[in-house]
């Protein structure tokens, strides 16, 4: 018996939990808003490791793209932060000041390749995304630590139905 199974499920769980926070949007000022996904992909990259994130992240956009919530550019920033949150905790592991200011950093460098894609002024860019990165950087590590005790708790569950069962 293979985990492929397991893998999968959580995979797509994953990506259910990435498309799902990216629906709730919280108002910032000057009419921008910012989503509650950041912080929630850098906790899943912490706890599940790049791969895990990149593919759950992968579907989660086609599924955004599909019932048409996410353009192109959308698309874009969103890979540019997975690469750039994601490489980062996977070169240093998932420590505290990685976890911290993996997300930021990672909406930083998507808004500097975003205002060089739409010729707009990288400053307004990042003033309306201060907000979301602010927020990130102080959520992200307490995110983490949920997801990760959740995770211990959802596993070992398994582990000793499985112990009993057969």
């Amino acid at each position: 018996m293979t985990n492929e199974p397991k893998e999968l499920t959580r995979i797509a769980l994953l990506a259910v939990l990435i498309t799902v926070s990216g629906a709730f949007k919280i108002p910032g000022p000057a009419g921008t808003d910012f989503q509650l996904s950041a912080p929630i992909a850098v906790a899943i990259v912490a706890v599940f490791g790049l791969t895990r994130y990149v593919l759950a992240g992968i579907i989660s956009s086609t599924v955004g793209f599909i019932l048409g919530t996410q353009t192109l550019i959308h698309i874009g920033i969103a890979i540019v932060f997975r690469v750039v949150a994601g490489s980062l905790i996977a070169l240093v592991g998932p420590v505290i000041w990685a976890i911290i200011i993996a997300g930021p950093l990672g909406s930083i460098i998507a808004r500097i390749i975003l205002s060089k894609v739409v010729g707009q002024g990288l400053i307004p860019l990042l003033v309306a995304s201060l907000p979301g990165i602010i927020f990130t950087a102080l959520t992200a590590y307490p995110l983490t630590m949920v997801l990760k005790g959740v995770t211990e708790k959802i596993d070992k569950g398994v582990e000793d139905y499985v112990q009993t069962t057969f």
